[in-house]
C-alpha cells in the first residue's frame, strides 16, 4: 500500500510526545479538538433552546442529534469530496461553513422549524468534513502511524466532550443558549484559522469533481470487497447495539446514570491507549476480535440487576473493549488504496453513528417491553452473536492489502 514516501520520517512514532512535534499533526489536533468543543457546547445550547420552546423531549434530542442523523445523507452524496478537495481549503470551509450555521442559529426570534434545516446542512457537510480530516491524519502520519494518531484524537473529543458540556452548561446558564451558540460560533471560525494557519497545502487525493455519483461509485467499490465489508460490519454493529445498552443506564439508576457514563468514559479511555499505545504490533489484529467480546461480555450480568458497585466495574471493564474500533480502523486503512481512504473513514464515521442510533432504538423499544436491565442484557448477547459471525472475516490474513485497482 502507498505510504506516502515524502514523510518517511513519520515511520518512527512510537509515543504521543513524537507525534505533537510534527507541526502539522499538531493543527490537526487543535483543529479537531476546537471543533467538538463547539459541537459540543452547541448541541447542549439547541437542545436547551429548543426544549424551552416546545416542551418537547423528541425535538430537544432531535436538535441534539440531528446532525448526526444527518451523516447518513452526507454519507450517500457528498462524501466523495473527502478525497476529491484538497484537504486544507476542505477543512477551512467546513469551519467557515459551520460557524456561519451556528451563528444563523443564534439569531434571536428564529423560528424553531427554521433550526432544523440549517441542522441537516451542516451534518451534510459534517459527514465529507469527517472524511477529510480523518483522510489527512492518514496523509500526515502515513499508515503505521494512523493508529497512534486516531488514538490521540479519540482521547481529546473525550476529554473535550466531558469539559464541553460543562462548560457548555455554564455557558447556557450565564449567557442564554443564543450566547452559547455564538460562543461556539467563534470556536467554529478558530478552526477554520488553525487549519489555513497550520495545515501545508496538498493536492486532492483523487481526481475528478465531488459529485453524488462519484460518491455512490465509491462507496460501491469500498462495499465490493469481502474483508471491507466484514471489517465494516465490525464498526458497526456490535458498538451500536452497545450504545443501545448505554441508553439504558437512566431507566436502570437514574439516581446514578452520570456515575455509569463517566466510569465508561474511563474505561473507553483506557482502551483507546490501550490498542493506540501499549499493544505491540503482532497483536493488534489478533485482538480485535476479543475486545469486540469484551465490549459486550460484561453487560450479560445486568440481567441479575446488579448492585450500583458491581455494575460500575461491569461498566468500566466493558468500554475498555471500545478500543477494538481502533483495531479495525488500522486494518481498513490496510484494506483501502489511498485515493479512497478519506470517503472510506468517512463511511465509516457516518454508519457508525446511524447504527447506533438504530441500537438505541431497539435497546429502548425492548426495555419498554421488559425492563431495562432484561433489555441491557438481551442487547449485549447480540452484540456478542454478531462479533462470532462476522469473526471468521476479521482473522488475522483473511484480507489481502488491496492493489491500486481494488
Amino acid at each position: 500500500m502507498h505510504t506516502h514516501s515524502a514523510h518517511r520520517p513519520h515511520r518512527g512514532h512510537r509515543t504521543y510526545r513524537e507525534l505533537f512535534r510534527d507541526r502539522e499533526f499538531s493543527a490537526l489536533f487543535l483543529y479537531s479538538a476546537t471543533q467538538t468543543a463547539a459541537q459540543t457546547v452547541a448541541g447542549l445550547a439547541l437542545g436547551v433552546l429548543v426544549f424551552r420552546r416546545t416542551e418537547s423531549p423528541l425535538l430537544a434530542s432531535l436538535a441534539m442529534f440531528g446532525p448526526a442523523l444527518a451523516h447518513l445523507v452526507g454519507a450517500a452524496t457528498v462524501l466523495s469530496a473527502a478525497d476529491r478537495l484538497p484537504p486544507r481549503a476542505a477543512l477551512t470551509g467546513l469551519g467557515l461553513l459551520l460557524a456561519a450555521g451556528t451563528g444563523v442559529q443564534a439569531l434571536p426570534g428564529l423560528p424553531v422549524a427554521a433550526l432544523f434545516p440549517v441542522l441537516l446542512v451542516l451534518g451534510v457537510a459534517g459527514a465529507a468534513g469527517g472524511g477529510a480530516r480523518y483522510g489527512l491524519l492518514h496523509d500526515v502520519l502515513s499508515r503505521d502511524g494512523y493508529l497512534l494518531g486516531r488514538s490521540a484524537l479519540n482521547l481529546a473529543a473525550g476529554l473535550v466532550q466531558i469539559g464541553g458540556f460543562a462548560v457548555g452548561g455554564a455557558l447556557v446558564a450565564a449567557l442564554a443558549p443564543s450566547g452559547a451558540l455564538l460562543t461556539s460560533a467563534a470556536l467554529h471560525l478558530l478552526s477554520a484559522g488553525t487549519a489555513r494557519a497550520g495545515l501545508r497545502g496538498r493536492p486532492a487525493r483523487a481526481d475528478g469533481r465531488p459529485s453524488v455519483a462519484g460518491t455512490w461509485r465509491a462507496n460501491a467499490r469500498l462495499w465490493s470487497s469481502a474483508p471491507r465489508r466484514s471489517v465494516y460490519l465490525a464498526l458497526w454493529v456490535p458498538n451500536g447495539l452497545i450504545v443501545g445498552v448505554e441508553a439504558l443506564y437512566v431507566p436502570y439508576r437514574p439516581d446514578a446514570a452520570g456515575l455509569l457514563f463517566a466510569v465508561g468514559a474511563l474505561g473507553m479511555l483506557v482502551g483507546d491507549v490501550l490498542a493506540g499505545r501499549l499493544l505491540p504490533a503482532r497483536w493488534r489484529e489478533r485482538l480485535a476480535v476479543p475486545l469486540c467480546a469484551l465490549l459486550a461480555a460484561p453487560y450479560l450480568g445486568f440481567a441479575l440487576e446488579p448492585a450500583l458497585p458491581l455494575a460500575a466495574a461491569l461498566v468500566a471493564v466493558a468500554t475498555v473493549g471500545y478500543g477494538a474500533g481502533l483495531l479495525l480502523q488500522e486494518r481498513l486503512v490496510a484494506l483501502t488504496p489511498p485515493e479512497l481512504s478519506g470517503q472510506a473513514l468517512g463511511l465509516h464515521g457516518s454508519g457508525m453513528l446511524a447504527l447506533q442510533g438504530v441500537g438505541a432504538a431497539a435497546a429502548g423499544a425492548l426495555a419498554e417491553a421488559t425492563s431495562a436491565a432484561t433489555a441491557m442484557a438481551w442487547t449485549a448477547a447480540a452484540s456478542l452473536a454478531v462479533t462470532a459471525l462476522l469473526a471468521p472475516g476479521l482473522r488475522p490474513g483473511s484480507g489481502a492489502v488491496p492493489g491500486p485497482g481494488d
